[in-house]
């Protein structure tokens, strides 16, 4: 006989506590095989496809689209072994803390709040039994005892229907003794609760000044998910770091001369983005104090030994920051590839949490908002970022003479526990050098 086991969402990295389900990727009565993804889910730092330790068939999903679960929280449950769900079977949970406990997804951590619970398969009645057709119609039980109700108008038996439902019906307060269901012989589906509980819910017609009212406070948008997360993150760099900003505007008609030279030898393209980043990890180099994070707790400044590069990523859920590992170990071309490869993990949503982790420096290009400066937040807990507006062309006085050249403006916001104004006015100055003539960047390389 099948063993039926549950999947709990995992923990999917860097200190997550829940994610809000995209898009269901099985049904219940589906075959899935180990490791198949069974859901979509958008955490606070990106999108996921869940995989499944287990293969067999889904007896029962948890959730519906839309819905935020926390890690630990049942997905779905599997019989193990089992090909199709039998016909006149159902799930019975046994909470008597026996069974196995599910085994970890690879790069996922163990949950081990809640202890581990067994299914087992049961026979009910053939005047009740249904096959499992969609996710509409949940898994068909044994009759359990109603929650308390008020008195109904009929008071004929309740047709035989999921735990779930049962569930839903309880918490929403609808009577389930007196809907008719629309399932196989009357069974009460989860379509029939929502509907009832829509029609419960269901405002009467406000008078006209109080619809002009409840209009005026104007539309309320959930705080979560990645613009929640965004939040949290820019509310405590605000609050705990003492930042600083400094900025200077740099001819960078040499840079961009240089880099029509590179690309015009052929070969992969090289970007802007790409010469800059490589002019930051020089700069870095030699002023290591912003390549760095403070330790409240034991009270000291960490320096860093690897530039691990974020850089800000404009995408249709909002602006997230994928970073580049070990930067200062990379070429132009290299990073111009890592670059292309992250940006467009980011606008599809195929981002791995380990992907937006773990930067120690980032490079914030908002002169692609045709913008030419602005002061940067601190992405927590860095220590700096260099924002870099757009390169156009201006005035100039070049070599005595005034010119039209193409002129950025950089700034560089620091964490003043880090250093001091001199060392980050040094930091950018260097910067500001090697746009200006790239030259200086060969003595580093």
């Amino acid at each position: 006989m099948p063993q039926v086991m549950e999947f709990k969402l995992p923990d999917l990295g860097e200190g997550l506590t829940e994610a809000e389900i995209v898009r269901w990727l099985v049904a219940v009565g589906d075959v899935v095989a180990i490791d198949q993804p069974v859901v979509e889910v958008e955490t606070a730092k990106a999108m996921v496809e869940v995989p499944c330790p287990y293969g067999g068939v889904v007896t029962a999903r948890f959730g519906e689209e839309g819905e935020e679960l926390p890690v630990g929280a049942p997905l779905i449950t599997v019989a193990v072994g089992a090909q199709s769900v039998p016909a006149g079977a159902a799930e019975v949970t046994e909470a008597d803390g026996t069974g196995d406990a599910p085994r970890p997804l690879i790069g996922y951590g163990s949950d081990h709040s809640r202890p581990a619970r067994r299914r087992r398969v049961r026979p009910v009645t053939a005047a009740v039994s249904a096959p499992v057709a969609a996710p509409a119609a949940a898994v068909v039980v044994a009759p359990a005892p109603a929650a308390p109700v008020a008195p109904a108008a009929a008071a004929g038996p309740v047709p035989v229907i999921s735990p779930l439902v049962r569930k839903l019906a309880k918490d929403g307060g609808v009577d389930l003794r007196a809907l008719h269901g629309s399932g196989p012989e009357g069974l009460i589906l989860r379509a029939d609760v929502e509907a009832a509980l829509a029609a419960l819910r269901a405002p009467a017609p406000a008078p006209a000044p109080v619809a002009a009212a409840v209009a005026a406070q104007g539309e309320r948008i959930p705080l979560k998910g990645l613009r929640g997360a965004v939040a949290e993150k820019l509310s405590r760099s605000r609050s705990e770091i003492p930042d600083a900003t400094c900025w200077v505007d740099a001819d960078a008609t040499e840079l961009m001369a240089a880099r029509a030279a590179m690309n015009a030898v052929g070969g992969p393209k090289i970007s802007v983005l790409a010469l800059l980043a490589r002019i930051c990890t020089a700069a870095l180099a030699k002023y290591p104090e912003l390549n760095s994070t403070v330790d409240l707790a034991a009270k000291e400044i960490v320096r860093l030994p690897s530039v691990h590069l974020g850089f800000a990523a404009q995408t249709e859920r909002g602006l997230v920051v994928p970073v580049v590992r070990d930067a200062q170990g990379r070429n132009p071309e290299s990073l111009s590839a890592e670059f292309a490869r992250l940006t467009e993990l980011a606008r599809s949503g195929r981002l791995a949490p380990a992907d937006l982790t773990g930067g120690t420096f980032t490079l914030n290009n908002y002169g692609v908002f045709g913008v030419d400066g602005s002061t940067p937040i601190i992405n927590h807990p860095e220590a700096a970022m260099l924002g870099v507006g757009r390169i156009i062309d201006k005035p100039w006085v070049h070599e005595g003479q005034l010119a039209v050249r193409k002129v950025v403006q950089l700034s560089l916001t620091f964490d003043h526990r880090v250093c001091d104004g001199g060392t980050a006015g040094g930091f950018l100055r260097y910067v500001a050098d090697c746009v200006e003539s790239p030259a200086v960047l060969l003595r580093t390389l």
